[in-house]
């Protein structure tokens, strides 16, 4: 992923654009972006909202697939928005809805969909806390209500954990310009189809779905008080790209394979 501009004003917004590139040996997504994101802080209660569009585009080998075309393009516009309500010193209720359109090229009320859940955080101190909530997510492409789980550590002045589900990661500074990152995410997403695809004799398709879950070790340089720069390389597990019914049953498998992930990029935060 390369970010090419963020912008993060005092008085509580940030934009944010970006280009994704995840290869495989024979699919490749093509991903490009842009967020804007408002949150505001209170004594009890904590508010952020965003407003996102990204566009994927899968293009894949000639003549590898049932249908002629060599690639794919679907957009995605997403809503989301959080509260934090603190009850007590040591606990606070979180809740998010996120309202999402995801669609080829013409937009209807059916591909829109509403995500979100709730949870509580609780903090033993000041270094360690923990997060247990349920939430209606798409990490295997497909709208689920799942556990959402984090167990979150700073261990030191240099070092901090969070595992969990579907997000994990270890972070590690050396000193203020260097960091280091070890993330484990599940992520998946999909959409209504504009035209129900017919793949052989009453075989028919609606949907599309992309999952996969990466793990990967990043690299991030911060070049003076603005800019930055990272160098990530990882591993994506358990692509699956296909062609599906309203149910979510498989009716076309495009066989995405495993791969490495190399990713460099660059941030401006002022």
């Amino acid at each position: 992923m390369v970010s090419i501009l963020k912008i993060t004003a005092q008085s509580g917004y940030s934009l944010e654009l970006n280009v994704k590139t995840i290869p495989t040996e024979a699919v490749t997504k093509k991903e490009t972006g842009i967020v804007f994101l408002f949150f505001k802080n209170a004594s009890a209660n904590k508010i952020k909202n965003s407003i996102s569009y990204k566009n994927s585009s899968f293009n894949y080998l000639p003549d590898s697939f049932y249908t002629t075309n060599n690639s794919s393009n679907y957009n995605w516009i997403e809503n989301d928005f959080e509260l934090t309500h603190r009850i007590s010193p040591q606990l606070a209720w979180e809740m998010e809805l996120k309202t999402i359109a995801a669609f080829e090229k013409n937009l209807g009320i059916s591909n829109v969909r509403i995500l979100g859940g709730t949870g509580i955080k609780y903090e033993f101190n000041k270094n360690n806390s923990i997060y247990l909530g349920a939430k209606r997510m798409t990490p295997f492409g497909k709208a689920e209500v799942l556990p959402s789980i984090a167990f979150n550590s700073k261990l030191n002045a240099k070092a901090d954990i969070t595992i969990g589900f579907p997000y994990s990661r270890i972070q590690y500074s050396n000193n203020e310009r260097n960091a280091f990152s070890l993330t484990n995410t599940f992520d998946g997403e999909y959409y209504q189809l504009d035209q129900m695809k017919t793949i052989g004799e009453n075989i028919n398709a609606s949907r599309m779905r992309f999952s996969q879950m990466t793990t990967a070790l990043e690299y991030e340089r911060n070049m003076d008080s603005s800019w930055y720069m990272s160098f990530q390389g990882g591993y994506g597990f358990n692509k699956k790209y296909a062609l599906t019914d309203n149910r979510g049953t498989t009716k076309f498998n495009f066989d995405a394979n495993d791969g490495y992930l190399f990713n460099i990029s660059i941030k401006y935060k002022p």
